[in-house]
Order: C-alpha cells, then sequence, then structure tokens
C-alpha cells in the first residue's frame, strides 16, 4: 500500500491567502469575467485594485467628455511587473486591453481600456532599481541627456536637470504631464519652431511591447520600434524610459506679448521671427483675444490691471484681436546684450504701436506659467469640469481662409469660446517623417488650439462648435491634421494617416498584433 504524501503546510497557507484575497476583492467588485482568474495565482495579482475610488479614476480623464469603465487598475511596483499583465494578455484566449494611464490629462478617454486593466505608471515613481529615477550623464557622442522614466513629469525632469545647469530644449506648455504620455503624441509648444517637438530630441528608449517584450531602441537600434512609438498614441508599445536631450539652461527671459489686429500682418510677422536661425526667438505662440474673454487666463497672468484696462477698451472697439508671445532666453553671460538683441529682432514688425508689452521672468517662472493658474482654477473648483478641446494642424496656404471661416464666422459670431485660443505657425523640417505623428504636407503650418472649459450642461455646445469648424474644413477642403487625435471610425483614422496608414498598421501586426495596448484611441478597437 502506498504512503500517501505529505502536503507541506505552507501549501494550506497559500490556499487561506488566496481565499482572503478572493473575499476582499469581492466586497467591491466581483472578478471581472474579462480577466483570466490564473491572474490570482500570480505574484502581480495583490497590485491589482477593483475597488471603486481606483475604478472611478481610471474611468475618466481631463477632458471629463467620456467614461470608459476597466475592469481592474494596476499598481506596478517595477517594469517587470508591466511585463507579466501585458504577457498574461497576450497569452490568453481572449486578451484584454491595457491602457498605461501617466496623468491622466487625455481628452477623450485615450488612456482609458474599457472592460480592461488600466496600468497607474504614476506607481513606478515610488520604486527604482537604484534610487534614482532621473539620470543626467554625458557622453562624447551625444552630449549631455537624461535617462528619465516614462512615468516621470516634466516638472521633476527640469528641476532634477536644473540641479546640472542643464534642460531639455523642447516643452509643452503645461509641465505636469508624463513623459511617456507627451513622446506618444509630439509634445509641442512655442519652442519646436526651433528644436522640434519633443520626440524629435529623444536618443534612446526602453519599451514594452503587444507581445510583452522589453525593448531597447534608437534610430540605430530597433529603429522600426523607435519610430513607431514616438507619436504613436500608445499603440505599439508603453515607454518606459526615455533618453532625453539637455543642453545648457538659461536662468532668466525677456517675455513680450505684442497686439495685432490684422491677421495677415500677425500670422506674416510670425513666420518671419521663427525663419530666424542665427540668435533669433526661443519661443514664439500666437492667440486669440475674443470680447468675452480677459487678456489673462488661467495660462498665465501677464498683463497688469492697467495693461487689461488698454486691451479690453481696444477689444470693445475692434472685436478681435491677435496676440504674439515672444520669449528670449539670456543668462549672466548675456544679460547686457538682450535687450538690444531683441530690439533687433522686432524691428520692423507690424503690430499695434503702444501695444507692445514686456517681462523678465525666471527660466523656471516662464516653463511652469500655467500651474498657478491652474492652482488658483482648482481653489475656485473650476478646473475639474469638462474640456471640449480641439487641437489642429493647418497647412500654412490655408490660415486666411481657416481665420475668415473659423476664427471670424464661427468664434467671434457665436460668442461662445470659453478659454484660450491658440494658433501659431512651426516648421516641418524639425519633425522626423518616419515617426508616427502626422502633420500637413506644408513646409510650414499652423497649431491650432481651441483649449474650452465648460460644464455639465454647456459643454456639448462647445463640442458641437468644434463639430462645425470640422465641417467647415472638410467642405472647403482645408487639409487639417488633428493634434490629439480624436475620430469614431476607421475610415477618419484612415484619412488622418494617410499615407502612413498601411506603415501604421504594419507596425502595429508586428508589435502589438493581438490588439491588446491603447483601446480607448479606438484605432483598432471600436467598441
Amino acid at each position: 500500500m502506498a504512503k500517501p504524501s505529505s502536503i507541506p503546510a505552507y501549501f494550506f497557507m497559500l490556499l487561506f491567502i488566496i481565499g482572503r484575497f478572493i473575499s476582499i476583492i469581492g466586497k467591491f467588485r466581483p472578478w471581472p469575467n474579462s480577466l483570466p482568474r490564473q491572474v490570482l495565482f500570480l505574484d502581480i495579482a495583490t497590485k491589482l485594485r477593483f475597488d471603486p475610488d481606483a475604478i472611478n479614476t481610471a474611468s475618466s480623464d481631463f477632458g471629463k467628455l467620456v467614461q470608459e469603465i476597466p475592469s481592474a487598475v494596476f499598481h506596478p511596483s517595477s517594469v517587470a511587473d508591466i511585463i507579466r499583465v501585458i504577457n498574461v494578455s497576450y497569452n490568453s484566449s481572449v486578451p484584454f486591453g491595457i491602457a498605461a494611464r501617466g496623468h491622466g490629462h487625455s481628452i477623450r478617454g485615450q488612456a482609458m481600456a474599457p472592460n480592461g486593466v488600466v496600468i497607474e505608471m504614476s506607481s513606478l515613481s515610488d520604486y527604482t532599481s537604484n534610487g534614482t529615477k532621473i539620470k543626467v550623464s554625458w557622453s562624447p557622442s551625444l552630449g549631455y541627456y537624461a535617462d528619465v522614466g516614462g512615468e516621470q513629469l516634466w516638472i521633476d525632469v527640469l528641476r532634477t536637470t536644473l540641479d546640472y545647469g542643464l534642460a531639455p530644449v523642447s516643452w509643452t506648455d503645461y509641465l505636469y504631464l508624463t513623459v511617456g504620455g507627451t513622446l506618444s503624441n509630439a509634445g509641442i509648444s512655442g519652442q519646436t519652431f526651433r528644436h522640434g517637438p519633443q520626440i524629435s530630441n529623444v536618443h534612446e528608449l526602453d519599451v514594452i511591447t503587444g507581445k510583452g517584450e522589453f525593448i531597447t531602441c534608437s534610430k540605430h537600434m530597433n529603429s522600426e520600434l523607435y519610430y513607431a512609438v514616438l507619436g504613436g498614441l500608445g499603440q505599439f508599445g508603453i515607454i518606459t524610459r526615455a533618453r532625453i536631450v539637455l543642453d545648457k539652461a538659461p536662468t532668466r527671459v525677456k517675455w513680450l506679448r505684442i497686439m495685432y489686429d490684422d491677421f495677415s500682418s500677425f500670422t506674416r510677422d510670425q513666420e518671419y521671427l521663427i525663419s530666424i536661425n542665427d540668435n533669433g526667438l526661443d519661443y514664439v505662440e500666437g492667440s486669440l483675444i475674443l470680447q468675452q474673454s480677459s487678456p489673462n487666463n488661467w495660462r498665465s497672468s501677464f498683463f497688469s490691471a492697467s495693461h487689461q484696462s488698454k486691451i479690453s477698451s481696444l477689444l470693445t472697439e475692434r472685436g478681435i484681436l491677435y496676440c504674439m508671445e515672444v520669449v528670449k532666453y539670456y543668462d549672466d553671460n548675456t544679460a547686457a546684450t538682450v535687450d538690444q538683441e531683441l530690439e533687433l529682432l522686432l524691428e520692423g514688425l507690424h503690430y499695434i504701436p503702444g501695444f507692445l508689452f514686456k517681462k523678465d521672468d525666471s527660466f523656471v517662472g516662464f516653463l511652469n506659467r500655467v500651474r498657478s493658474g491652474e492652482l488658483e482654477l482648482q481653489s475656485k473648483g473650476l478646473w475639474d469640469v469638462p474640456h471640449p478641446w480641439l487641437n489642429l494642424f493647418v497647412p500654412k496656404s490655408r490660415i486666411m481662409d481657416f481665420n475668415a471661416g473659423v476664427f471670424v464666422d464661427i468664434l467671434l459670431k457665436q460668442n461662445k469660446a470659453t478659454g484660450p485660443i491658440l494658433v501659431y505657425p512651426t516648421s516641418k523640417k524639425m519633425w522626423d517623417e518616419r515617426m508616427s505623428a502626422v502633420v500637413p504636407d506644408e513646409d510650414t503650418f499652423y497649431c491650432v488650439g481651441l483649449l474650452h472649459s465648460g460644464t455639465l450642461d454647456d459643454w456639448k455646445n462647445l463640442d458641437d462648435q468644434n463639430n462645425e469648424l470640422l465641417e467647415f474644413c472638410d467642405k472647403n477642403g482645408i487639409e487639417i491634421k488633428q493634434y490629439l487625435p480624436h475620430y469614431k471610425t476607421r475610415q477618419d483614422w484612415m484619412n488622418h494617416f494617410g499615407s502612413k496608414w498601411s506603415t501604421f498598421q504594419e507596425r502595429k501586426a508586428r508589435f502589438d498584433p493581438k490588439v491588446i495596448l491603447s483601446p480607448g484611441q479606438k484605432i483598432f478597437n471600436f467598441v
């Protein structure tokens, strides 16, 4: 008679722990049918959250326009954890969608995973292999650079690199965004004309593909993945590290805002300024000021009370003004000459006499200018509201038509605008066509941003206006491209990518063949 095998005591303890875990999560939510139950037996199981707070947070974003409910929210403590959860989906008979969530600043659910798993990337901030989250280095071939976790905020990258007298060269207007998030789109601002978008200033990436593969890539190593991921809307992999270009950081800025009442002069002067290569400006952006909007807004409190009064009086008379915003960096070595350099750069511009306003600020104060406005709105309960934003790239050849048909005939006449409206040129030569990001097929194009803030009652009216704008462009043959794109049909996505669509599809089949990643973008997942 065979002797029965003894069962180790720890086996019963393991069963007890698993049973307790199941009972705990059961109090919040039943085990989702979309997730394979073998996840329970992995060491990552305790990092899955099903409680209402976690689910509700991952079901919404900055836009507050859509709600997509995930089955679970994953809080990784390491890159290896992310690899494991992707592998579970990839090897499952019914794969579930996975989305990486950084700061949650998407507008229309792009970082959501309906019935899938949202990875809360900020959890990685608490866990690093050597205690260093952002590492600054130098090499003969690359110069200075920073290795940065994809979950890191750009404001923290700035603070760390400034300790070395260095800084990245390309920015977004808002610094409380994650590195992985902006690199998945492009990362644009008033520096783009000079240095290109943020995706043009990355030496190397660590990426976890939709097959659960951890791959280091660059222009010279695994280049197909490198070009796919940059501007790839999260479709090909999750960025866990980026090697960012650094340069010597200035200490202060000369910051000017200049008023126009003629759109032709406004655009001509902007285009002239971004064409100056040697010792030119470091930042050029433009915006609209309408009667219902204040000269100051949440993006910065630039104008003094007396300046606001002066501008408002002119605005009452003209109905619409165009504001050009320019910046020149300087430090102790150039402080004595910066004013003269600025004067030469602005010589011959066609702005309204007497409507040039100057400000001197720190480099950090300028780059982080939006933060104070955000905190003020948060204190008044006015930040956590719907944001029906629309961001576009408009070909230079049609910007005059866009002004007449959109800025004047729609925005000015309908008087609905409730936030900043940006319009500024940039140069296509600063973009790499091999990357997934899409821009108009002209040497110069305009970045246009309608940054509306709505309420639960009126945001749909603003969104209807956005749709009217898009219909105007379509009917009049203005070949715009959406930035932070959102479309409702496969054909719309095909039109968006144009000649890049076949490459985009091929890359998806290669790096995410089971269509796991970033389902909220709804490029390959229409649910």
